[in-house]
């Protein structure tokens, strides 16, 4: 885990603007800055960046934030991943905590491993635009390929000259680990152990993490070469999973995330030639089968998968696989074959982008429903055939499973039962069959995986809200949201010469408690830091691990939340909203929360005299009444008005 202080130490470098401003042009309004939303399609900008706050809002689609949310919301990183980019960023030391031998040698070698990487990459762009060899071989077939400058420079292509190993010892001359240069398979070992360049005479593909940094490398041979592979890839090591990759991820991010779509290509000119039309929401899965961790990498932005694939054998194949384990994840998939023996690289070259658009959007298939007719149309008439058919769609539809899937997939039993001509009432019995299958099948790994106990929950009482009730909660939250937004903006102001606001609003609200459990629990945590001697804002919780936290902070900090708004309408005129008073604002609201306690715990009183059953109880609840009564008489009387009727 990231140390706390190295987390203290990002969080005191943060410029939200900064960081923003790399992904939004930004354009500064009074003391805020405002520019389009990347979360959703605008045309008027709507989205709001406080510097004073270190805090994003959009009052179009309602997404809010801080710095780390914004890189977690919009690349899809996690905290720790956001916090290391920010590390990064700034240059700062990471200091990890409970780290052992093994986990240090292995984040060095990952770093190691990013470093000849990158070196690697300005390497080989700086032969292809500045070295002969590459100019006349490399960046001639790629412009013959259609291919412009700008497309050639965003994905940051290259080339590895024929020369056997001019790479490998400018590795070694700046003095990098020659057995780290064995594992990034830039370099491999021939004849009498020598160290040669593995990519020669290659134009080469840099793959990207979804952070930007180089992870690997693929390498297309230029020229027919009966003997040699046409493409190259990096060998598996500490970065480069290939399971777990998706070429063109980095750049198309946004595009899907906008787009609600992910459209999926075979291979790498693929992807190149669909951005450079201005098709950006595209990946490569690199010409291989589907995986589960490829497809959880497309879930984190969008439900909708589209394949593009070839029209021939291969590429229906190909496109098949992983149909199940899409299916298990919950996206919804579609298929588009590429007709002609072209390829979406050379069929959008020919046809253009308007051309390209409309055929995908026209011949999509459900991919059940055009796997089934494959499986069948293999069939032909053989009984037995078509009884597997019947088995593999069953076993298909068995992986929607998940309960939001319940129509769809009673949908997909109707017409695949039509199709096959069978009963629906027994292709739904056969799925129920395949499912318990499978649970059963998890149990057994469940239960052979050491001792397993199971244990019981009580269950947790549910109660029931009249619309009445639900007003009242949200009127506590309000006010008890009003008591933290004083303490974070005005706790170290002095209240008096003996005390600041922030103990005047402890001390008084000492007998009462919070409503809302994570209003308390903030409420708790800032008189902890009190008592320790530090001085806690909002920003102490804005980048707190706990994301429920985060988000009320920011509900309390980002939103057009003001100080009690009707409080100039209910003290008959007097202007006490929109003005710099902190000790009015700290009076009104600490007033406010009391007032609130005290009718509900009147309010019970009531309650508990209508089923008082002895005198004792009767006598002591009327006694309580009274110095409930006597109290709201001394906060209103002082207020010079009665605000709660």
């Amino acid at each position: 885990m990231i140390t706390p202080q190295t987390i203290e130490q990002i969080k005191s470098r943060i410029d939200i603007i900064d960081i923003i401003s790399d992904y939004v042009k930004l354009k500064k309004r009074g003391s805020n800055y405002l520019g389009l939303c990347p979360f959703h399609n605008e045309k008027t900008p709507s989205f709001t960046v406080s510097p004073s706050k270190e805090l994003y809002k959009c009052f179009g689609c309602g997404k809010s934030g801080n710095a780390i949310t914004f890189l977690m919301d919009h690349d899809k990183l996690s905290y720790v991943e956001s916090l290391k980019w920010l590390a990064a960023r700034y240059n700062i030391e990471i200091e990890e905590t409970e780290t052992s031998p093994e986990q240090k040698i292995l984040a060095q070698t990952a770093d190691s491993l990013y470093i000849i990487n990158n070196y690697a990459k300005d390497f080989f762009e700086n032969t292809l635009w500045n070295n002969d060899e590459g100019k006349e071989i490399a960046l001639s077939y790629l412009k013959e390929r259609g291919f412009r400058d700008e497309t050639i420079k965003k994905f940051q292509l290259g080339y590895n000259p024929t020369e056997k190993n001019l790479l490998t010892q400018s590795l070694i001359t700046h003095q990098f680990n020659k057995e780290l240069l064995l594992k990034t398979g830039l370099t491999v070992v021939r004849n009498n152990d020598e160290l040669v360049d593995n990519y020669r005479g290659r134009i080469i593909f840099p793959i990207h993490h979804n952070t930007g940094k180089i992870i690997g490398f693929g390498a297309r041979i230029i020229g027919k070469n009966d003997k040699a592979p046409k493409y190259i890839n990096t060998p598996e090591n500490e970065i480069y999973v290939k399971s777990k990759i998706l070429y063109g991820l980095y750049f198309a991010r946004s595009p899907i995330d906008k787009a609600k779509e992910c459209l999926l290509v075979e291979g790498y000119t693929d992807v190149i030639s669909l951005h450079q039309a201005g098709i950006e929401n595209v990946v490569a899965s690199g010409g291989t089968s589907l995986t589960t961790e490829q497809i959880r990498l497309i879930k984190k932005y969008t439900n909708n998968l589209t394949i593009i694939y070839d029209g021939d054998n291969a590429g229906v194949k190909a496109a098949l696989r992983g149909l199940d384990m899409a299916l298990e994840e919950g996206l919804n998939v579609k298929l588009v074959l590429i007709p002609d023996n072209e390829d979406p690289d050379s069929y959008v070259n020919k046809v253009g982008t308007t051309a390209f658009k409309d055929f995908v959007a026209n011949n999509k298939k459900d991919f059940i429903i055009f796997q089934l007719g494959i499986l069948l149309k293999d069939a032909g008439n053989d009984i037995n055939q078509k009884n597997n058919v019947v088995n593999n769609i069953a076993e298909t539809l068995s992986k929607i499973n998940r309960t939001e899937d319940f129509t769809k997939l009673q949908e997909y039993i109707k017409q695949c039962a039509s199709l096959l001509k069978i009963d629906e009432g027994g292709l739904t019995t056969l799925v129920n069959k395949y499912k318990r299958d499978s649970i059963a099948k998890e149990e057994k790994k469940l239960y052979s995986v050491g001792d397993f106990q199971t244990q019981e929950f009580p269950q947790q009482p549910t109660t029931n809200y009249t619309d009445s009730d639900t007003l009242l909660l949200h009127q506590d939250e309000a006010i008890e949201k009003n008591i933290l937004k004083v303490l974070f903006e005005h706790g170290y102001k002095s209240w008096n010469n003996e005390q600041s606001i922030a103990l005047y609003v402890i001390n008084e609200l000492s007998p009462y408690k919070f409503h809302n459990p994570l209003l308390a629990k903030i409420y708790a945590a800032f008189i902890q830091e009190l008592n320790e001697g530090k001085q806690p804002d909002a920003k102490t919780f804005l980048y707190h691990t706990d994301e429920a936290i985060r988000n009320m902070i920011i509900s309390i900090t980002a939103s057009p939340y003001e100080l009690s708004p009707k409080w100039d309408e209910k003290l008959q005129g007097l202007n006490i909203t929109n003005r710099d008073n902190s000790i009015q604002d700290a009076f009104m609201s600490v007033t406010f929360f009391k007032l609130r306690k005290i009718k509900k715990m009147f309010e019970e009183n009531q309650q508990q005299l209508e089923i008082a059953t002895t005198p004792e109880q009767q006598l002591q609840l009327m006694k309580d009444h009274l110095l409930f009564k006597e109290e709201e008489s001394k906060i209103t009387k002082a207020l010079g008005t009665v605000i709660l009727k």
